[in-house]
């Protein structure tokens, strides 16, 4: 469910007071980007580590937590051909 047109976008209030730092690093991935951060480097928390984003303009409108993934897809297992299926 999106948020209410009328309550405006979420942005922490301690992020906003630090946007003009760079590698601003970030734990806050429910905030918002505004246009107020385009050309700021963002170090966003992902659970594990910090991840550098640099914010551009398509970005404007969306989550801080869309642009820094939670979960590592490994793919799915291939069968491997075993040593004792190979004939010397």
């Amino acid at each position: 469910m999106t948020r209410s047109s009328k309550k405006g976008v979420f942005i922490n209030k301690k992020l906003y007071k630090k946007i003009g730092f760079e590698n601003l690093k970030v734990w806050c991935r429910s905030s918002t980007i505004i246009p107020d951060m385009i050309g700021t480097n963002i170090m966003i928390h992902n659970g594990k580590k910090f991840l550098k984003v640099y914010i551009i303009e398509d970005m404007v409108g969306c989550k801080l937590g869309e642009f820094s993934f939670t979960r590592n897809f490994k793919s799915h297992s291939k069968k491997i051909k075993s040593k004792k299926n190979v004939k010397k």
